[in-house]
């Protein structure tokens, strides 16, 4: 594991994979430009109706938006993630497994909707499944946060391999995935990177790339 992400830092430098990260961390920062925009006009609009109404929307949005940065930046960046993860796991391949990458079965854009909205539909499932039991944590104060890093860590496990492993499905649609231990560890590793300022934005990134090499080690070892 951590051999895949010391390939996959040492790989930051290609061309291919500083695109893709020049492009999520601008559709991030996009899409929390937008809230933020839309946050100020809608407090604008609502607020006091005295001169110093314009400034205390605008403090009120950007902390809203703070607020809103750190609860949904690893839904936002790994759902921006989804639309540019080939990429990345192209990159890989060609670098470190040309065979693999010549025999690789591009997915059609059906299917990489299909897969995506599956995703997507079931981390909102599980985050929801959690949130009863997560009520029940509150009075631990740690424990909702260690409940919901753990769901997460699970599923981003699962949807990194995935996004490699189908690339390389069999004729009988088996696809060489990790075991669940190796997944949960890598979920966990991308779910702390998410946490720590400015290395988050790196953090699919890297989650993608350490996830192709696990896939690839997996394959060979069949």
């Amino acid at each position: 594991m951590l051999n895949a992400f010391a390939l996959a830092i040492g790989q930051l430098g290609d061309r291919r994979i500083l695109s893709v990260l020049a492009k999520s961390v601008a559709i991030t920062l996009l899409i929390f430009a937008v809230l933020g925009g839309g946050l100020w006009y809608g407090l604008t609009a609502w607020g006091p109706g005295d001169g110093n109404g314009g400034f205390i929307a605008a403090i009120l949005a950007g902390l809203l938006v703070i607020v809103s940065l750190w609860l949904l930046f690893r839904l936002v960046a790994l759902a921006v993630l989804q639309l540019f993860g080939d990429e990345v796991v192209r990159a890989v391949e060609a670098r470190h497994y040309p065979q693999a990458a010549a025999s690789a079965r591009p997915l059609g854009w059906r299917e990489e909707l299909r897969v995506g909205a599956r995703s997507l539909l079931r981390a909102l499932g599980y985050n929801l499944l959690a949130l009863p039991f997560a009520f029940l944590l509150m009075a631990t104060a740690v424990g909702p946060a260690i409940l919901f890093a753990a769901v997460n860590a699970i599923l981003l496990g699962r949807e990194l391999t995935e996004m490699a492993a189908l690339r390389h499905r069999d004729a009988a649609g088996n696809a060489p995935v990790p075991g669940f231990g190796a997944r949960g560890v890598l979920g966990a590793i991308v779910v702390v990177l998410l946490t720590v300022p400015f290395v988050n934005f790196l953090a699919p990134v890297l989650g993608a790339a350490a996830a192709t090499h696990l896939v690839h080690r997996r394959g060979t070892a069949r």
